[in-house]
């Protein structure tokens, strides 16, 4: 299940491994990657390409890039022949677009778009509104300046890219695993209706886009998602625009929720579209015979639950290869995400999936209805609208000290567990912060995001990251693990030097 925000997010980069052979050599990889996928008993009149078989049942196949990806020629090259559309990983985020306020510089996306035009490909443009990768200037604002700062940055942003991308994922992860919205600065500074905001800016600025809100563990029935749920409901039955819903899907292998389908179909009902965004499905490494074949079963399984759903309008994977992925710097010990290995070959997961898109119905995804502009489209504000128990936020306890840490078990399973913690600064801003806790039962980490750590038996201290240590008067930040052992719920403390 995929952490609060991505290392390659920060980093503008992912591990990589070796480069890797010239054009020619792609070309034979993504021939021999075809003559695989036939000679395991495809259906005779299967396409050679994922993007050729999700084009001909109506819908697209795509894939996450960044700046430095361009660089690099056998990606890029095996990216251009099997994939119809890109999302660039970090070149649109607001910490790249508009550093500091007013200041806007669009040149890395701009690259990432001219890349996929010259290929024939469309882009998603990724993301508009997210509480991480925004620069410190926006959440030190005068809260009645917020929405001003946001909807400027939206117009700006989807003026310069209008006509040029698909769809924006314009609210990235606005929730919290138990349903509640984030108390980020554009909550604290507009409630829960700065995302209809935010989608009647982006509207305004490009009415021919789609519009998204993109979140993670979303994909199965949870609290989560019917919170996002009836926040559709409510945003559709007051003609905000908002066109689809992103299913981010960062799988551990043998972990797709059952109930992917009828969850995507209950969005679809409400006249949205739905896509999955930013596929992955990580191994414990080193990965045997029976995982990867286990992950073929999961990307079947994905891949087919979006051809059920007539309004899934396609599938991205969040990269390439398993050489270029931000999996085994978040958690260590697990690697092998995607569908082709780090050698460029493809894997049962490239096989699985284009056997789903060529047996998969050939509906055509509805047009979603346009939205007529009216006063209601405005960007100015509308009256609030009191939130159902499960959107409203659960309220804040107050800090006392420097700051305050709020733990919650995100999922378990046999074995282990993912946890995020909330790290809240009191009434004065802090530069830099302390947790520590000790495990009740013998817990022990696995993986750590958004923060450094050290352990002495029992005892955890876990310090900020580079880029998440300071914190506005009131604001929060958080950092996610997974761990062995029984989920637990220990005392924390949080200090500030």
């Amino acid at each position: 299940m995929k952490p609060p925000n991505h290392p390659m997010d920060r980093s503008g980069g992912r591990a990589r491994g070796p480069a890797v052979g010239p054009a020619a050599a792609v070309a034979a990889v993504v021939a021999a990657a075809t003559a695989v996928a036939v000679g395991l008993a495809m259906p005779a009149q299967a396409a050679s390409t994922l993007k050729a078989s999700a084009e001909a049942k109506g819908r697209y196949f795509g894939t996450a890039l960044t700046r430095g990806d361009l660089g690099i020629s056998a990606e890029v090259n095996l990216a251009a022949a099997q994939f119809d559309m890109v999302t660039p990983g970090n070149e649109m985020k607001w910490d790249a677009t508009e550093s500091s306020r007013g200041s806007f510089n669009f040149g890395s996306g701009d690259q990432i778009v001219s890349f996929a035009q010259s290929h024939g490909m469309r882009v998603r443009g990724h993301t508009l509104v997210w509480h991480n990768q925004l620069p410190s200037w926006v959440s030190s604002l005068p809260l009645n300046q917020v929405q001003s700062a946001m909807e400027n940055h939206i117009t700006n942003e989807a003026t310069h890219y209008k006509g040029k991308v698909y769809s924006w994922d314009v609210v990235n992860e606005p929730y919290n695993e138990d349903g509640t919205l984030r108390q980020d600065v554009f909550y604290k500074a507009m409630g829960a209706d700065y995302i209809a905001y935010a989608l009647r800016a982006a509207h305004a600025a490009d009415p021919n886009a789609k519009l998204y809100i993109n979140d993670y563990n979303i994909e199965g029935t949870n609290a989560k998602s019917n919170a996002l749920y009836s926040l559709a409901q409510s945003l559709v039955s007051r003609g905000v625009p908002l066109h689809g819903i992103g299913f981010e899907s960062h799988f551990i292998v043998g972990q797709v929720p059952s109930s992917l389908q009828a969850n995507m179909q209950r969005f679809a009902n409400l006249g949205l579209d739905v896509a999955i965004t930013e596929l992955d499905d990580r191994i414990p490494m080193p990965a045997d015979s029976s995982e990867l074949q286990q992950q073929g079963t999961d990307y079947g399984k994905v891949v087919s639950a979006c051809m059920a759903v007539s309004r899934c309008v396609g599938v991205s994977q969040w990269g390439v290869d398993d050489g270029h992925t931000w999996i085994p710097g978040t958690f260590p010990g697990y690697g092998a995400p995607m569908m082709w290995d780090s050698g460029y070959q493809p894997k049962p997961a490239y096989t699985a999936a284009l056997n789903a898109l060529d047996s998969g119905p050939g509906t055509s995804p509805s047009p979603t209805p346009p939205v007529s502009p009216s006063p209601s489209v405005s960007p100015s504000p509308t009256p609030p609208v009191s939130p159902s128990p499960s959107v409203s936020p659960s309220p804040t306890p107050p800090v006392t000290g420097a700051c305050s840490a709020t733990l919650t078990t995100v999922n378990s399973w046999p074995g282990g567990f993912q946890s995020e913690v909330t790290v809240r600064a009191g009434g004065s801003a802090v530069d830099g912060w302390t947790v520590k806790w000790t495990w009740p039962g013998g817990q022990t980490f696995s993986s750590l995001w958004n923060g450094t750590q050290s352990v002495s038996g029992s005892s955890v201290t876990v310090r900020n990251a580079a880029y998440n240590g300071s914190i506005a008067a009131g604001a929060s930040t958080t950092f996610g693990f997974t761990a062995n052992g029984t989920a637990a719920t220990p005392t924390l403390t949080c200090t500030s030097p």
